[in-house]
């Protein structure tokens, strides 16, 4: 029997009618189907419905998005009114259809219709078909729309600004928005973890993933998945086999609960270490809860553990009353404390414990001077920076290792002192790494400066010749800095690594990573 036989022969009221539709659409997985209902819908003039017809949109979509798309926008173009709900069913078809250019088009259709209201569904969408065709030009005035519209503090909205501006190649104010959000989500810091990892900024990846309040899953095989492209298995290894065993820990920690065994300060100096590696911080709270009902003594290594654990969730306000609590300290407490309060972005305060942990007779060491340099570098303090670093050896008889360096280097790459990071790299006492060389080389796409971007790419490519992401970070900084009228005709640059030539030309697609660069 066809389906309008069906709808026919119950009773005639309109009502009736149109939940019946309603009921066979949702049921209709077929597209002759779907054409029989859409059929008898202009019979009966439920066409003119734009709750049916939104509901006739996405069956038609979920067969096959990009198979019907020609026949659901000749459907669209026939209606009079579509509502907010049609017009973005529309645009995300054309993005799901990976014809993001459509996307925009039909957007800038809908905002000029006076009787359409934009929402954020509608901004995420059309923030993201700009992303995905490296259209940063269209995403600016987007943005600017959003500005306009009010949805600066729409979490969508953000997490759609994140991604497209990554995607678009301008990292800097991707991380701006990140950084600007009030309660970032999971799906915000995973979307520039994966933004990180797939241009190959792995140590800015593995920042972020350490600052992160929560990880899940996702989280934990981005940054596996990064390590590994990067040619770093060890560090893949170590995170994996971290997880593993954290996740160990939690469950022994729960088992012990079922079985009502009480666990010693051993033990829970352990599960605090799993929750902050996890970035589980309820799991660490429900521990530090467990603590005081118990009233179990916050000794030296049960405080640090609590204010390292708070830290690396992201909670600073409970770190800091831990930390402000505990009668004893040592160097370990001390600089859980600092390197947390850094990479929380409170640079003054993070200086300010370093300079009352030296008042009070401690002693830094290299973990300590880790945060302390890494609190210069968020907030840009290039002067204070370089005080501190030649202390470690002249005042407190530390030797910098490749991270201080690194982190130097960092810092005056973004203060655009390029020449300045150079001399310090030459300077080093053994090889810069690929973290040290490839600080320098977002540093010259930041600053466009395309000399040391090729002589930081050299090095870099020597270290790292099979990850993608550093060919598509020097092809950013040609882009950036407007470099490829340079070039010969048909415009090109080249540069040498381990006796090969590598070869970027102006609208030649034929290049193995075309896909990575473009």
């Amino acid at each position: 029997m066809r389906l309008s036989s069906v709808l026919l022969t119950s009773p005639h009221s309109t009502k009736s009618i149109e939940q019946k539709t309603l009921f066979l659409l949702h049921n209709s997985t077929k597209l002759n189907h779907l054409l029989q209902i859409h059929a008898f819908t202009i019979k009966t003039s439920l066409d003119q419905s734009n709750f049916i017809l939104a509901k006739f949109l996405c069956q038609l979509f979920s067969c096959s998005s990009s198979k019907n798309l020609p026949y659901a926008r000749s459907l669209f173009d026939r209606i009079p009114s579509p509502d907010t709900f049609i017009w973005n069913s529309m645009i995300r078809a054309y993005l799901n259809a990976q014809n993001p250019r459509k996307s925009i088009s039909l957007f800038s259709q809908m905002r000029i219709r006076e009787d359409i209201v934009i929402d954020s569904f509608s901004l995420s969408l059309v923030l993201q078909a700009c992303g995905r065709s490296v259209n940063d030009r269209n995403g600016k005035r987007i943005h600017t729309h959003v500005w306009k519209l009010g949805f600066l503090s729409d979490l969508f909205v953000q997490t759609a600004l994140i991604e497209m501006y990554a995607k678009c190649g301008t990292l800097d104010t991707a991380e701006k928005v990140l950084d600007e959000m009030c309660e970032p989500d999971l799906v915000s810091y995973n979307v520039m973890l994966a933004e990180y990892v797939r241009v190959g900024e792995i140590e800015l990846a593995r920042r972020l993933f350490d600052k992160m309040p929560e990880k899940d899953l996702v989280s934990w095989n981005t940054l596996i998945h990064g390590f590994t492209t990067a040619g770093s298995i060890g560090d893949a290894r170590q995170l994996f086999d971290t997880r593993r065993e954290s996740n160990e820990a939690l469950r022994l920690f729960q088992e012990m609960q079922l079985a009502n065994v009480k666990p010693d300060k051993v033990t829970m100096v352990c599960v605090l270490s799993a929750c902050g590696e996890l970035g589980a911080l309820n799991m660490g709270k429900m521990i530090h809860e467990y603590i005081e009902r118990n009233r179990i003594e916050v000794d030296l290594k049960l405080g640090t553990s609590l204010v390292d654990m708070y830290a690396k969730c992201g909670d600073i306000a409970n770190s800091l009353e831990v930390f402000n609590k505990m009668g004893l300290k040592d160097v370990l407490t001390w600089s859980a404390m600092i390197i947390g309060l850094a990479n929380h972005g409170f640079a003054e305060l993070s200086l300010d414990h370093f300079s009352k942990m030296i008042s009070e007779g401690f002693k830094p060491n290299g973990v300590t001077f880790v945060g302390v340099l890494s609190a210069c570098n968020h907030a840009g303090l290039v002067g204070m920076g370089w005080k501190y670093f030649r202390s470690m050896s002249d005042i407190h008889q530390i030797e910098p290792k490749i991270e201080h360096y690194g982190c130097m280097v960092d810092l005056l790459c973004r203060a655009g002192r390029l020449n300045e990071a150079r001399e310090l790299i030459r300077s080093m006492p053994f090889s810069p790494d690929a973290v040290v060389w490839r600080a320098l080389l977002g540093g010259c796409r930041i600053h466009k400066n395309i000399e040391l971007a090729e002589e930081a790419a050299v090095n870099l490519l020597q270290l790292e010749p099979q990850v993608d992401g550093n060919y598509i970070l020097l092809s950013n900084v040609y882009s950036e800095a407007k470099s490829w009228d340079k070039k010969l005709a048909p415009g090109s640059s080249s540069i040498e690594v381990n006796n090969g030539a590598y070869e970027f030309i102006a609208d030649d697609e034929s290049h193995p990573k075309i896909a990575e660069v473009s």
